[in-house]
């Protein structure tokens, strides 16, 4: 939790919030149907976002995602991402739970 030290526990919290309440509408928004560009931005984002949570495998599979995007290519693992970003979250908050007890 190295973003913990630098920051502090009061605004890693809401960094946490705000960060978990963006990904998940952007994670909502992805569809196959979107375009090349807004795929690609989406991705990004999300791609940013989980390095600056650790969520390396996260980033890992947007940053796949964006490349196919922005060469044009529609067909991203969308799931994926979905399923890394679950998982993620998931172990995340419990990790966060942990360190309060």
């Amino acid at each position: 939790m190295d973003l913990r030290d630098e920051i502090g526990s009061e605004d890693f919290a809401e960094i946490v919030a705000m960060f978990l309440e963006e990904t998940g509408e952007v994670v909502a928004r992805l569809n196959p149907k979107n375009d090349a560009k807004t795929m690609e931005n989406d991705l990004h984002f999300l791609k940013g976002s989980a390095l600056n949570l650790g969520f390396e495998d996260l980033a890992r599979i947007c940053q796949a995602g964006e490349r196919l995007a922005a060469n044009g290519q529609a067909d991203v693992p969308l799931d994926a991402v979905r399923m890394s970003y679950e998982q993620s979250r998931a172990a995340f908050l419990a990790q966060i739970e942990q360190m309060a007890a």
